[in-house]
């Protein structure tokens, strides 16, 4: 389940007069450091953070635990850092704050990269008081490949927490049980969205088609809702794998199944649900493809195939938040003009807004966008 973004690259580094090269891991597609300096227990952050905002790689070799208090101390300096600003914020345009806040976190993002660990050939972290990791990275980098390697405590931490939530899972009354999503698949931590699909009335109960699954949970959702069948489709390996474990949990084999295709199956349905990414932005890495949609490109393509794939009298279920408009990205005149030009017409919208705790969250950059968010469901016919 390698990403496409952790192509083999390798770290150089010189310690104890030798010189070693170990396998570079990153998920978010950073390339390995050039310069590399040892990491130990009396190392202060102060000093850990210059080396960081240089591009210098620190490999770890003192207590875990302390590394990741180090890491911390070394975030707190870049959040505390005083930011000018070449304007006052009043007149920060929404796309502009939404520009500066995704540089800003790739800018905090890389920094904190640079404090990087060792893994041996099977995933264990050779370091004092460290935590068992084998399993969650086995199951965001595939079975282990007999190599040792390095990778930044940034990700391994991303690890573990991934690892927890799949364990743990997320209540999803409406699916009938814990929707458990992957390492790299959007979690349904969202309800409204799942709410939305849960309460609009149904054209049909004898098939569907859920466009880009990802964790199978609309699927789930249209399942315990009475559809006798349902289609659910998308080309990422850890998606599919996801989905179909969490409809097999849920007992819902008989009625979905999950197909690895682009957008559409083959054939027509009465329904077809899809709830693509809403930012029309690039990703930054392999785990921001279910946020960031570039050129709406997803999008653009369920409306322009939708037809095609409808049954006569038949609805199509568009999940989309208004975010992007609010941020400047993307305009309602235009999503409307992108309907018209597919063949479509709206037949009925449902909003409902967020409650997620960013939503009211002050502090928040794009804290304006959020409040003023609406979650829909767009029911779309052929014209």
């Amino acid at each position: 389940m390698q990403s496409k973004n952790s192509a083999s690259q390798n770290l150089t580094w010189d310690e104890d007069g030798e010189s070693h090269s170990v396998r570079w891991r990153s998920e978010s597609g950073n390339p390995p450091a050039k310069r590399v300096v040892i990491g130990h227990d009396q190392m202060t952050a102060d000093h850990a953070y210059r080396l960081a905002c240089e591009g210098t790689a620190i490999l770890w070799r003192g207590d875990f635990q302390n590394a990741r208090q180090l890491l911390q101390a070394v975030a707190r300096r870049i959040d505390n850092k005083p930011r000018k600003e070449k304007k006052p914020a009043t007149e920060i345009s929404p796309i502009d704050a939404f520009n500066l806040h995704r540089l800003a976190q790739s800018q905090r993002a890389r920094i904190l990269a640079m404090l990087v660990l060792p893994l041996d050939e099977q995933y264990a972290i050779p370091l004092r008081r460290a935590p068992d990791v084998r399993q969650a990275c086995e199951e965001a980098y595939g079975p282990p490949s007999d190599e040792p390697s390095v990778v930044s405590l940034r990700e391994v931490l991303g690890l573990i927490g991934a690892h927890e939530w799949r364990k743990k899972g997320v209540e999803i009354e409406a699916a009938g049980g814990r929707i458990h999503p992957y390492y790299g698949v959007f979690s349904p931590v969202r309800g409204e969205y799942v709410d939305l699909v849960a309460n609009q009335p149904l054209p049909s109960k004898e098939l569907a088609f859920d466009i880009g699954t990802g964790t199978g949970v609309l699927s789930a959702v249209l399942a315990r809702r009475g559809i006798g069948r349902i289609v659910a489709t998308d080309v990422d390996t850890r998606a599919l794998a996801c989905a179909r474990e969490n409809i097999g949990r849920l007992g819902l084999d008989h009625q979905v199944a999950i197909v690895e295709t682009d957008m559409f199956p083959e054939g027509r349905a009465p329904l077809i649900v899809c709830n693509p990414p809403w930012l029309p932005a690039r990703p930054s890495a392999t785990i921001e493809h279910a946020i960031y949609d570039p050129d709406s490109r997803m999008l653009r393509g369920f409306l322009d195939g939708l037809a095609a794939h409808l049954m006569p009298g038949g609805e199509g279920w568009l999940i989309l938040s208004d975010f992007a408009e609010h941020l400047g990205l993307r305009t309602r005149a235009q999503l409307q003009e992108w309907i018209d030009k597919a063949g479509l017409k709206v037949d009925g919208r449902i909003d409902v807004k967020p409650h997620h705790p960013r939503a009211s969250d002050k502090s928040d950059p794009l804290h304006a966008a959020r409040s003023a968010e609406v979650t829909s469901l767009w029911r779309l016919v052929a014209a």
